[in-house]
């Protein structure tokens, strides 16, 4: 492991590998396995316990992952991301253990068949999700627990079912603020979170921020 900055707490049954970058504040729980090298956990993260989380791994500032997180090779997560207990990620569309033969193991690294997984800023995943691949996870979206996540879900959205689907348009803090059963959110001018008072707009699905942070 590369050293870590100042302040990491890492529980004495975690394994960190070489090649792993933690930063300032970060907590690291019991049973953890962080995989190196080219992995790294931002700065006041928490990793719950036995979570996992393969080499190459990008995972931004202020993250909080709880128990039993799957996170695979070609994944980034971005600042202020919450991932539900028992969330699993994927990285293989397709995946077979052998050639088609049988006649040799695949190996784990990645190759052409890995695809990426981006999840963005202040998102939320609920507990016991499962994420595919070659998708996003926009800014602020919220992941209804146990859900199976096979396409892209749009910033400010709320996604929920098997496979999931929007059906709410939702604030910063996570409230829904517009909820629609079509394939997209109607058009607002402004609409106002009761909850935080925040202004948004809706315009051919997109959500704008009418007071975004200065």
């Amino acid at each position: 492991m590369t050293p870590p900055h100042a302040g990491v707490r890492i529980h004495p049954t975690a394994e960190i590998e070489d090649g792993v970058v933690i930063g300032a504040g970060t907590a690291i729980w019991s049973g953890v396995h962080v995989r190196g090298p080219g992995t790294r956990i931002g700065a006041e993260c928490i990793v719950g316990e036995r979570t996992h989380i393969a080499y190459g791994v990008q995972i931004g500032d202020r993250v909080k992952l709880n128990a039993f997180v799957y996170v695979c090779n070609g994944v980034t997560i971005d600042n202020g991301v919450m991932i539900g207990a028992g969330t699993i990620f994927t990285n293989d569309r397709y995946p077979r253990a052998t050639s088609s033969d049988l006649a040799t193991l695949r190996p784990s690294e990645p190759d052409d068949r890995t695809l990426p997984t981006h999840v963005g800023e202040g998102a939320s995943i609920g507990a016991g999700s499962v994420i595919g691949c070659d998708l996003s996870i926009g800014r602020f979206a919220l992941v209804g627990m146990g859900s199976v996540v096979t396409r892209s879900a749009p910033p400010f959205h709320l996604v929920v079912g098997q496979p999931a689907r929007s059906v709410a348009v939702i604030s910063r803090v996570g409230e829904p603020i517009v909820r629609f059963s079509g394939a997209r959110p109607p058009d607002r001018d402004e609409v106002v979170c009761p909850v935080s008072g925040l202004r948004y707009a809706i315009q051919a699905g997109e959500v704008i921020e009418l007071d975004p942070p200065s």
